[in-house]
């Protein structure tokens, strides 16, 4: 792993000569704010004593948004569960998003808050073709 330009965790995979694979980055920015109405945006984390647990937040995203998020569990000191929108899982898979989104959210959050989570991914692509 390395860092991007700002200090951020940057996710790259180097082309080989004998690979010929491109090469691949992920740049994850993320805007952590307290829990609104309307509640959801791209990740919503569920607090271990939050008001709200993952059941009520499951049927809530079934009402507003059925099919678009994804409920996670977490074994985690602070956090019950993530809530995240599946469109990111299909940019970023959940076991390089969630590390990064976790441990940001954690250094602001308590065990009692809904916190959630505005992620913004982009992919960067380079390809060397021979001529």
């Amino acid at each position: 792993m390395c860092l991007g330009k700002k200090g951020g965790p940057l996710f790259m995979a180097q082309e080989t000569s004998s690979s010929r694979e491109p090469l691949r980055k992920a740049d994850v920015n993320i805007k952590l704010s307290e829990f609104e109405i309307p509640p959801m945006q791209d990740i919503l984390f569920v607090g271990k004593k939050a008001p709200i647990g993952p059941e009520a937040v499951r049927r809530m995203v079934d009402a507003v948004s059925p099919e678009q998020y994804e409920i996670v569990r977490l074994n985690h000191e602070t956090f019950e569960a993530v809530v995240v929108k599946k469109s990111l899982l299909r940019l970023l898979p959940k076991e390089k998003l969630l590390p990064v989104v976790i441990e940001e959210s954690n250094r602001i959050a308590d065990d009692k808050m809904v916190l959630k989570a505005q992620i913004n991914i982009t992919i960067q692509v380079s390809r060397t073709v021979d001529l």
